[in-house]
């Protein structure tokens, strides 16, 4: 039985695969802010004892990695599949991210440090078949951290204060070795975006106020969420619809 030309074996097994990185994420969640090894010789004694599964996150990630092999299928080689491993490696990192700068408002550095350095294999192995995406992934890094840092610089000298957490700085930059130039810049736009629209829905519903901090790195999963699974093109022309106010006609 096949699925999208995905035979159904593949959803199972991505299902069950999900649900158990889902429960690491949790448990990651809650080594990380507190400095601790994620992996240690006594791991399994204290996992049992702190044992209390986390249904949202197991089914959140079951169904990412689900709906990741249904939008980009299984090709026959494996750089053919290298978006499709690359995306499924980086989400439960990014589900991290999400969870403890909502709950903490800050991105742990080991765990930036980690979605680097995994990044840097990607990009290591993909040019190895065109030296060219490398070096497009790197300029992705320079560009996402970039930014960032220069919003987060200006803030200091204009604002007194950062605009911007350092934590997004590093993220934004370890996503631009995953996304390279082009699509690093649609995901700075679109969490600005999702970041003014649900900023404004928070503070309307009076559920944050506006002295508050609201974390952004939230916004940069959900945004970077959003190019997996949408063509650059397509986000591309909404983007210039809404900022033109219409005009653009791609």
């Amino acid at each position: 039985m096949y699925l999208n030309d995905v035979h159904i074996a593949y959803y199972v097994v991505a299902t069950i695969i999900g649900m158990f990185v889902g429960q690491i994420v949790d448990w990651v969640n809650k080594r990380l802010p507190e400095y601790k090894r994620v992996f240690s010789k006594e791991i399994i004694s204290e996992y049992k004892m702190n044992f209390k599964p986390n249904y949202i996150l197991m089914f959140l990630t079951a169904i990412i990695y689900v709906s990741l092999i249904y939008v980009l299928g299984v090709k026959d080689t494996f750089y053919a599949n290298l978006d499709l491993i690359k995306f499924m490696v980086l989400t439960p990192m990014l589900l991290s991210a999400f969870v403890i700068d909502y709950r903490l408002q800050i991105i742990p550095n080991r765990l930036n440090l980690t979605i680097f350095e995994v990044g840097i294999i990607f990009a290591f192995i993909s040019g190895l078949s065109n030296v060219a995406i490398t070096i497009n992934m790197i300029l992705g890094m320079l560009a996402g951290g970039g930014i960032f840092l220069l919003i987060t610089v200006l803030g200091g000298i204009f604002y007194g204060k950062e605009a911007m957490g350092f934590g997004d700085v590093k993220l934004m930059g370890a996503l631009g070795l995953f996304f390279g130039l082009s699509n690093i810049i649609i995901i700075t736009l679109v969490s600005f975006l999702i970041g003014a629209v649900l900023s404004i829905a928070l503070l309307a519903t009076k559920i944050k106020k506006s002295n508050e901090y609201i974390p952004f790195g939230p916004f940069i999963v959900i945004a970077t969420f959003i190019s997996m699974y949408i063509p650059f093109e397509q986000i591309k022309n909404v983007l210039m619809t809404i900022f033109t106010l219409g005009m653009y006609k791609g």
